[in-house]
């Protein structure tokens, strides 16, 4: 074999050498699949099916993961709470906001939430959700609780059809733009009776009350100072303070939110979401903190409702 011939075949040899070490490292960097991909061959269809259960299996833990965050304990189900039956020394308190989500003021709270490191929850109506569905994801991204509080806010009696239609419609909404399944319901204005609560007892959610008022969704709202002021001085183990991110303009509420955040853990409270207030008070032992005389709807001075 002549020289130039020998050249030839060991350029050969050496250039299949680099193409099969070259492939060998980019299928290990890249995997099998991805590999194939490059190279034009098609999955078989058993690895399709894989891969596509694969995918399937992770939406369904990020979806299972999501809901664990809303589960309720079932002793609570079907059942009215104003607050936390918890033991004095247990200082924790739940912040939760009604009527969202609005494109302004819901985002902002949702920063000074993040920037704190503190989870609350969220009451939404359907509508709002209908209207601002990014908002509505970024709350629930955000890891804070998603609660019900129907589709159009109305404080009227109505029947059980009515009412399943108020309340399945915003369940339904509430999970097709975030996933969320909650168990939670706040009825608008506090009313129990007109038959929206009936409805929700029935279906097993949690009703959820308050026993805090911050004051910022009535007619004549305070002014920030004693919105921070009246909060602060109520606070007690297991509170559920009632404030607004939806509704109206909540500026003030905004800029409240940081103060009473400050103040509470001034005080030595720590923030706790509805489902994990409910989740302590059920694994508390002699509950001896006594419920605050919360006023209803239908003992509210003036009939000043709060939305």
């Amino acid at each position: 074999m002549s020289n130039d011939k020998l050249s030839v075949s060991l350029k050969l040899v050496v250039v299949t050498l680099v193409t099969c070490v070259t492939t060998l490292g980019i299928s290990v960097f890249l995997g099998t699949t991805k590999i194939d991909y490059l190279l034009g061959i098609k999955p078989l269809k058993n690895e399709k099916a894989s891969q596509d259960r694969a995918i399937i299996g992770s939406a369904q833990a990020v979806s299972s993961t999501t809901n664990q965050i809303n589960q309720i304990p079932n002793k609570f189900q079907g059942t009215v709470i104003y607050q936390g039956k918890l033991k004095p020394t247990e200082k924790v308190i739940a912040l939760t906001f009604d009527d969202g989500p609005s494109p302004k003021n819901t985002g902002q709270i949702l920063e000074i939430l993040q920037k704190n490191q503190i989870k609350a929850t969220f009451f939404m109506i359907g509508q709002m959700v209908k209207y601002f569905p990014q908002v509505a994801k970024q709350v629930a991204a955000d890891g804070e609780v998603i609660g019900n509080h129907t589709w159009h806010h109305s404080y009227r009696h109505v029947d059980v059809v009515t009412a399943a239609n108020e309340i399945n419609t915003t369940a339904d909404i509430i999970y097709q733009t975030t996933g969320v399944k909650t168990t939670l319901f706040r009825p608008p204005g506090g009313f129990l009776k007109n038959g929206l609560a009936d409805y929700a007892k029935s279906q097993k959610y949690t009703v959820i009350m308050w026993s805090e008022l911050s004051g910022d969704a009535e007619r004549s709202s305070p002014q920030v100072p004693k919105m921070v002021k009246d909060v602060l001085k109520n606070a007690k183990p297991g509170a559920i303070v009632l404030m607004h991110d939806g509704g109206g303009n909540r500026s003030r509420t905004v800029k409240a939110l940081p103060q009473i955040i400050d103040g509470l853990k001034a005080q030595g409270y720590k923030f706790v979401t509805i489902p994990e207030l409910l989740e302590i008070q059920a694994q508390e032992k002699n509950l001896v903190t006594p419920v605050s005389a919360v006023v209803t709807n239908h003992e509210y001075p003036n009939n000043q409702l709060h939305r």
